[in-house]
């Protein structure tokens, strides 16, 4: 058959990217066209994306995948982040980033409105400060002007599609993401949000992923797993039904593939997740801080004049003594951008564990943290779900970290496999693909998948097991004592 090509745009936290994936009828080949930096910038305060620059980047790389002749193009970002556009379709204002400190709070005052219980019923959505509903629960309680002038608000990639074809529309997987969809309709929670004194007027109508929602200069784009961990779960290239998956990035993200949602008192407990996948799946998970520490560190090291690759701190990491000190990996304070080689320094001392001193300790420290966070994610939802695991899946760009996915498969107790790396671009070029017809449904996308490379393979070291079944106690202890 002839070869068919398909443009993949990639947003995430720390960079982005536009993509071709050629599909020859047999193997997928990826090309990159274009990459380009992103992250937040303060402005009086307030954490910024800056939208504009992102949108010439992509249409950058478009630009240059004309030259294949694509037959589609299909965005997908990071989630809960959104715009607010006037009634003449104008962008009011930089989107803001949800690592902003104006969710502080409102939490507390949506449940004075609406009951904690009610809301995860309700929408299947663990609690997390940075969700959609709870920034705009800020713009209702600083009663913000932008809301009176407010027509539509579109979530990331919901905006660049409408950049890019002219509709106002908002994907169901991310639109999972904001903790305002309720998780059995399937539809914006509208009664719980007028509690809230949210607008709903300006919630788009909510499409699936396959849908041709337009074309940019005569080329179709569709709606995919507009949130990056839904395309990337996409890609999984799974020949089980017994696994886990893990989306290993500036977020961890490590859950089960099901297909209706879990909402139990249970689920509640554990503070899972139920974000919609793609073809009526669902994503029951958890949110990790991920290696954002990682990132945030090598930063700060940066700024005190000591450069270091990812390979070299994961290198420095390797060769200290193991299991020291723990962090609750999803404390609080590592949310924001800042000092984090003295923040985990701190949260280390003021539970009296032993302080990392040097760039190894620390990092190893954050690592071995990350991976009994899997474990106890891992307990979680397999206590909440039924399921069985026999294997871990982890894609996407923390795969290049090889310590962290032996700690995973010793963390775990079950073997990892890694791969593939570019999960987010091939879960969005399948979709892509199925809705042209070109491969029928997920499992042959899988199955193609499946067969691209020998993924490499880790497997528990049955001589740590005592050691890992310990520090999982502690960490359990630790996080329980430290909520």
């Amino acid at each position: 058959m002839a070869q068919k090509t398909v443009l993949a745009v990639d947003l995430g936290a720390e960079s982005g990217r536009v993509m071709a994936v050629h599909f020859d009828g047999q193997n997928l080949q990826l090309e990159e066209l274009h990459r380009f930096a992103n992250g937040p910038t303060a402005v009086h305060g307030t954490l910024y994306w800056d939208f504009l620059r992102l949108w010439a980047e992509i249409k950058t790389g478009i630009e240059k995948g004309k030259a294949h002749n694509p037959a589609g193009i299909g965005v997908d970002t990071w989630g809960v982040d959104f715009g607010l556009l006037d009634r003449d379709g104008r962008l009011l204002g930089n989107p803001v980033c949800y690592r902003d400190d104006r969710t502080e709070g409102m939490m507390e005052a949506a449940f004075s409105h609406v009951p904690k219980s009610e809301v995860f019923t309700t929408t299947g959505i663990q609690f997390a400060r940075y969700n959609t509903l709870y920034q705009l629960m800020s713009l209702v309680a600083a009663d913000s002007p932008l809301l009176d002038v407010a027509d539509t608000m579109l979530l990331s990639p919901d905006l660049l599609n409408y950049w890019l074809t002219g509709e106002k529309t908002a994907e169901h997987s991310i639109v999972s993401t904001t903790q305002m969809l309720d998780v059995q309709t399937r539809q914006w929670a509208t009664g719980m949000l007028g509690r809230l004194n949210i607008p709903t007027h300006i919630l788009p109508p909510i499409v699936s992923a396959g849908t041709r929602l337009g074309s940019y200069q005569d080329i179709p784009v569709f709606a995919v797993g507009g949130h990056d961990t839904a395309s990337a779960v996409t890609a999984v290239p799974t020949q089980t039904e017994n696994y886990a998956y893990l989306s290993s990035g500036t977020w961890s993200l490590f859950g089960l593939e099901t297909r209706q949602p879990i909402v139990t008192e249970a689920a509640l407990a554990a503070n899972v997740t139920n974000e919609g996948g793609v073809y009526g799946t669902v994503r029951l998970l958890q949110n990790l801080m991920g290696l954002w520490l990682v990132q945030q560190c090598r930063k700060t090291w940066q700024r005190q004049g000591q450069s270091y690759s990812y390979g070299q701190l994961v290198e420095l990491a390797r060769v200290e003594p193991p299991l020291r000190a723990l962090i609750n990996i999803n404390d609080s304070a590592f949310l924001p951008p800042g000092d984090h080689p003295q923040l985990v320094q701190a949260f280390c001392a003021r539970t009296g564990q032993p302080v990392p001193q040097t760039p190894g300790a620390i990092i190893r420290t954050v690592l071995e943290s990350l991976a009994l966070g899997y474990r106890n994610t891992l307990d979680d939802l397999l206590a909440v779900s039924g399921r069985k695991v026999d294997v871990v899946h982890i894609v996407g760009g923390g795969i290049q970290n090889e310590l962290l996915n032996q700690m995973a498969a010793n963390a775990t107790n079950r073997p990892v496999v890694a791969g593939p790396i570019e999960a987010t671009v091939i879960g969005n070029a399948l979709v892509q693909l199925i809705a042209l017809g070109e491969l029928e449904n997920i499992a042959e996308g899988r199955s193609l998948v499946a067969t691209m490379l020998p993924w490499k393979r880790y497997k528990p070291d049955l001589t740590e097991t005592a050691v890992w079944q310990n520090a999982i106690a502690r960490y359990q202890i630790l996080i329980k004592d430290n909520k």
